[in-house]
């Protein structure tokens, strides 16, 4: 199963390089959306999006032993999709505000779900390549996953300590 996602991703990057391609030439995003910042050209995409697939479907796939676990990392990969889709619509159609609410949005659910797994973070990443490529994506993703994994690793687990503490 990790090969066939990972084959998957991989060509669906490549339909859409060649779209790309074969529409103006494949495109190249300024990083914070600045020109006087370095480009970064979507073919990278093409090396950086399949190994993304097999680095991050291995923990997804070891979780999914049972079909309850399965449909809900299949739920979480689809809203984490639909929100990299909505960003990317929102951004592509000069909304910057309604940008800003989801990424906001996200920060906030990355405190209650653990959007800091797998497959939030490529349902994420694969909603915002056609309209930024792969590496930017990743970058916001990783952010915040960053986020998600302290709220949940740390600061959960001291507030449980502190509540425990104050009851006793």
């Amino acid at each position: 199963m990790r090969w066939t996602i990972t084959v998957l991703v991989a060509l669906a990057e490549l339909g859409h390089l060649a779209w790309e391609h074969f529409h103006g030439g494949v495109v190249s995003h300024h990083l914070l959306n600045r020109a006087d910042l370095p480009a970064i050209s979507n073919a990278w995409g093409a090396v950086f999006l399949p190994a993304l697939a097999w680095f991050l479907s291995g923990p997804v796939l070891r979780r999914a032993k049972t079909r309850r676990a399965a449909k809900g990392i299949a739920a979480a990969f689809l809203g984490s999709l639909l929100v990299g889709v909505a960003l990317s619509v929102a951004f592509t159609h000069g909304m910057e505000d309604v940008s800003s609410w989801i990424f906001l949005g996200m920060l906030l659910a990355g405190l209650f779900l653990p959007v800091y797994r797998g497959e939030y973070v490529l349902g994420f990443v694969l909603g915002m390549t056609f309209t930024f490529g792969a590496i930017l994506p990743t970058a916001a993703a990783a952010f915040v996953a960053i986020v998600s994994a302290i709220a949940h690793y740390l600061v959960r687990p001291a507030l449980g300590w502190l509540w425990a503490r104050a009851r006793a």
